[in-house]
């Protein structure tokens, strides 16, 4: 696979998220800012409020991504381009693909938030475990009655996929 170069446009947005996350520090928020476009227009913006929504979700990333669905009116974000002052951390990265982003551009990366203690080492190395050797502990329970709503979605003749 080919390696892209980022456009001058590319690196313009990777500032702007940037100066989101500057902002954000600021206010007193953590340091990430997040951006996503299409068709070169700036859909919406997040930064990260995790300690002031006390939210552990409420990520940069994460809040681009409802404020962009709430703007289009849609699930799914397809055609988009996000732009991360950060690389996105494993949740983050799993809604953007969620969401259905074509692309993402990042400036920090994990390393350098693994140097300001923003690290994502220990969910990969969990993610890499079997589920009940986890540090949180992730225990199989079969029930029938749990299997129900899947049952029911899969002979559901007017689903909206995602």
């Amino acid at each position: 696979m080919q390696r892209e170069i980022p456009s001058p446009t590319d690196k313009d947005y990777i500032d702007m998220a940037a100066g989101l996350a500057e902002e954000n520090v600021r206010n007193g928020g953590g340091p990430f800012g997040a951006i996503v476009v299409r068709d070169g227009d700036i859909v919406a913006t997040g930064v990260n409020t995790v300690t002031g929504t006390n939210d552990p979700t409420a990520h940069a990333e994460v809040n681009a991504i409802r404020s962009a669905c709430r703007t289009l009116g849609d699930f799914k974000l397809e055609g988009c381009v996000v732009y991360s002052s950060c690389e996105p951390c494993p949740m983050c990265l799993s809604a953007l693909y969620w969401a259905g982003v074509r692309k993402i551009f990042y400036g920090n990366t994990k390393e350098d938030a693994d140097a300001i203690n923003f690290s994502d080492r220990f969910i990969y190395e969990q993610l890499a475990k079997r589920p009940s050797d986890r540090a949180i502990p992730c225990i199989h329970v079969k029930s029938d009655r749990a299997i129900r709503a899947f049952e029911m979605w899969a002979d559901k003749s007017d689903k909206v996929e995602y």
